[in-house]
């Protein structure tokens, strides 16, 4: 995985953040401290959970995460799913991922799981929260997909709010798949419901000026950026090597 993905930990740039430079937003609540279990280190997901959540149990710690690409769904929404996997195996608080983009939903392509109740459905009936979420493996990893999206019947502002406050009740931590932010009032949307997004950029296809742009607009939405994500990276030279520069 490490020939393809890795964090921006070592880019100085301007255009990108580092995962442990960038401030977190307070979450309502302090939350279950996560015991992390021994895993392979050098995995770049796993060094992804282990950064976005090295403060749980500290109120500086992050609760609902949300993962947003720049204009694509496809890679965010795997990253989110592996992010999930890895999260719920490190540790026994509960995990929920979340498709939260109704829009284009991938993430139970990649989980390998059915799509026909989830979100769109708790947003539009009664019934704990809980209902909607389907245990995926072991006893701590569920997810709520995005279930049948009826288009152009969306649900106000307030029911999301309502149905978000409800997640982070019911579980310790909750993953977000959402929208690509070129869907700039969904993916905004859903970003306010986070504690922070980390944004997914796409090697050798996410220009400069359009990561800039990104950052931008989630600045003027006062969405928290805990970070960024190198995606399809590829290396001209031995990556043994390059490890070393």
């Amino acid at each position: 995985m490490s020939k393809n993905f890795e964090l921006l930990q070592r880019v100085t740039k301007e255009d990108y953040f580092k995962l442990s430079d960038v401030s977190v937003a307070a979450p309502q609540k302090a939350h279950p401290a996560i015991p992390f279990k021994k895993v392979p280190p050098d995995t770049e997901i796993t060094k992804l959970v282990q950064r976005l959540f090295s403060q749980a149990g500290k109120s500086s710690g992050p609760k609902v995460v949300s993962f947003s690409g720049i204009a694509r769904d496809d890679r965010s929404s795997w990253i989110c799913a592996r992010a999930g996997e890895a999260l719920a195996e490190q540790s026994e608080a509960s995990v929920c991922i979340v498709e939260a983009n109704l829009w284009s939903p991938q993430l139970h392509v990649h989980l390998g799981a059915a799509n026909q109740i989830g979100l769109a459905e708790a947003l539009t009936t009664n019934g704990p929260i809980r209902n909607f979420a389907f245990l995926l493996g072991g006893q701590n990893l569920w997810l709520i997909p995005s279930g049948l999206v009826k288009p152009g019947s969306y649900p106000p502002m307030e029911r999301f709010q309502e149905r978000f406050a409800e997640l982070r009740e019911a579980f310790d931590y909750i993953l977000l798949s959402a929208p690509a932010l070129s869907r700039e009032t969904e993916a905004t949307l859903i970003a306010q419901l986070a504690d922070g997004v980390v944004l997914i950029v796409e090697a050798h296809h996410s220009r400069r000026e359009t990561v800039r742009r990104a950052k931008e607009q989630l600045e003027s939405a006062r969405v928290r950026l805990l970070g960024a994500v190198l995606d399809q990276r590829t290396f001209p030279i031995p990556e043994k090597l390059y490890r070393r520069l």
